[in-house]
């Protein structure tokens, strides 16, 4: 499979399948493709949909599968980017739970749980999240602009819990709480901060969906 990514604010991925080869995406997805191209819609069976349900994702997979050489695009479904990440058997990649936009059949989707549990539980976006593993290519929808950081053994980055995209597995991550009455109550920074120790690499979006709709929304007319 070869791909290009294009587009600005609201990028598309341009997938170019070989006879036989296919790419799994969540429902609605897919922008265009060649004719060459059918889909059949999948669970999973019953467990994998039940877990599903409960990390947010969409219960139904779309699996399209090329009769011949040809195209097919997935198209990012807010402004952002497009993050093409390469899993190899025992380098997955822990991920934001509605952050899957497509990849290669070899990837598996599994729900990854924070270790610290009451921290999230209170803390948000940041308890349940996705575990890529497998080998293959899958493509993450990022909001806004993307940082790449690169931590060491032992150091560790605090971020607010949504601007977290992702991290190679193998780093840990904690829920911790914002300290003082007077921080949390004019702040306005949330009650809860991401920390993500290393090694391994950190990827950081700069503007959450949930962010961007609470910008707009602070500007819209009041109705009486």
């Amino acid at each position: 499979m070869q791909y290009e990514i294009e587009g600005g604010a609201f990028p598309v991925v341009v997938c170019h399948l070989e006879a036989g080869e296919q790419m799994k995406t969540e429902k609605g997805s897919m922008v265009w493709m060649d004719p060459c191209m059918t889909m059949e819609t999948t669970g999973g069976g019953v467990g994998k949909m039940f877990s599903k349900m409960f990390s947010g994702e969409s219960m139904f997979q779309n699996i399209y599968t090329a009769s011949s050489a040809g195209l097919i695009a997935f198209g990012s479904s807010f402004p952002g980017k497009i993050l093409p990440i390469q899993i190899e058997p025992g380098k997955g990649f822990i991920a934001q739970k509605m952050s899957f936009l497509a990849s290669e059949m070899g990837i598996d989707l599994s729900i990854f749980f924070n270790k610290k549990m009451s921290g999230g539980f209170f803390g948000g976006e940041g308890f349940i999240m996705q575990r890529m593993s497998g080998q293959g290519i899958v493509f993450l929808e990022c909001d806004g602009e993307l940082m790449k950081y690169e931590l060491a053994a032992g150091q560790s980055m605090l971020i607010d819990t949504g601007n977290v995209l992702g991290f190679t597995e193998g780093m840990t991550i904690e829920v911790e709480r914002i300290h003082g009455a007077k921080n949390i109550m004019l702040g306005g920074e949330g009650l809860f901060n991401t920390k993500v120790t290393g090694p391994g690499t950190l990827w950081v979006q700069t503007m959450p969906l949930a962010t961007l709709v609470n910008s707009i929304a602070a500007h819209l007319p009041v109705s009486n």
